[in-house]
């Protein structure tokens, strides 16, 4: 290849990097927007994101219906009872998955029922960032 050839396929290169950064900038442009509009429609979103990790298999940032099965209670436990539950366990130097079920039947739980629901709320952290947003609003105001 000659340096001709070189110096035309470099600038082929910079074309399209220069349109793969404008589509992302589109895309993101799009997600922001779509975003605000779920906000101003009454559904939870998550704040400051650019894009939705849920394409490269992270936790989704897609916004969710008050009444989202992500959202609902997990044996009458509710995302806002587990993390009051949490932080006020962490509060008292509860360190253990064991300890804080306990911690959680000695204050009127089931522990049975809250372990299945501590670990049903963190599995819904993982596959919404809304959830873990939520849960992280409720942690650090109780």
């Amino acid at each position: 290849m000659g340096l001709f050839d070189k110096a035309k396929q470099a600038a082929q290169q910079v074309g399209q990097s220069t349109q793969q950064a404008f589509d992302n900038q589109a895309a993101a442009a799009a997600y922001q927007q779509q975003n605000q509009a779920d906000l101003a429609a009454g559904k939870i979103g998550v704040d400051g994101m650019m894009a939705n990790p849920a394409a490269m298999g992270g936790p989704s940032t897609e916004a969710l219906a008050p009444d989202s099965p992500l959202l609902q209670p997990i044996h009458g436990i509710t995302l806002e009872m587990y993390a009051k539950v949490t932080k006020a366990g962490a509060n008292a130097g509860i360190t253990t998955e064991d300890g804080m079920y306990d911690f959680a039947a000695s204050h009127g739980y089931n522990r049975e029922h809250y372990a299945e629901a501590a670990n049903e709320w963190v599995n819904r952290m993982k596959q919404s960032m809304v959830v873990g947003q939520q849960f992280n609003r409720i942690y650090m105001s109780a």
